[in-house]
């Protein structure tokens, strides 16, 4: 089975698990899910190949910690170190489609914003192409180092008993918001350089919406 098949199978056979015994397997699963540079197949196939291994397990009596031992982040770890990295050709694709996927959105909302806002309001509709490739590369460096923070508030919590859940949500929170900020002064403080051009809201709607069927049709394949 590819990973997307093992993941759903994945997915239907953690409910055949004890609450115990699925909330240990999880966090050694979503901690080996976090290692992004990992191959996806092989870390599916090992992640399938442990909960099947549980499963028999438990059948005959045992708990996670007697057929994994007391120390599953460690056990992890030797788990991640003998899973191939995933291919750079591989994680390019993710990493672009995660930029095209925010490009797409703020393309759409855009348009809205600009559809709305013309009904009570006069609306500057021409755009900066400096400004727009500053935006884009502010917004960007956004989405991956937000990305990036989340995972490791993720990868901190687990293996803990007593998780800080609502502090986390509180600082990605947070987190957010300065990101925000930083890109609103992108927009208000970065000067017009260079060409301009009219780019009405529904030019920005329909390039938002086609970029985002690209998008789609792309991981369907």
């Amino acid at each position: 089975m590819d990973a997307k098949k093992l993941i759903e199978e994945n997915n239907r056979k953690r409910e055949l698990l004890t609450p115990e015994n699925e909330a240990y397997y999880s966090d050694m699963m979503i901690y080996i899910r976090l290692q992004w540079r990992l191959s996806e197949q092989q870390s599916e196939e090992v992640l399938m190949e442990m909960l099947d291994h549980l499963l028999e397990g438990q059948e005959e009596g045992k708990t996670a910690k007697d057929i994994f031992g007391n120390d599953p982040k460690g056990f992890a770890d030797e788990i991640i170190e003998q899973l191939p990295k995933e291919k750079k050709r591989e994680a390019v694709p993710f990493i672009a489609g995660i930029i095209g996927d925010t490009v797409s959105w703020v393309l759409m909302i855009r348009g809205v914003l600009l559809l709305v806002l013309s009904k009570f309001i006069e609306v500057k509709t021409e755009i900066n192409l400096f400004v727009v490739a500053a935006l884009a590369f502010t917004i960007t460096c956004f989405v991956i180092l937000t990305i990036r923070f989340i995972f490791r508030l993720i990868n901190n919590s687990l293996f803990k008993e007593n998780r800080k859940t609502k502090r986390d949500m509180l600082k990605a929170g947070l987190f957010g918001a300065a990101g925000m900020a930083v890109v609103i002064l992108v927009v208000k403080w970065v000067p017009e350089i260079g060409p301009s051009f009219n780019f009405p809201w529904w030019a920005s709607l329909i390039a938002g919406a086609i970029l985002q069927l690209i998008l789609y049709v792309t991981k369907k394949k």
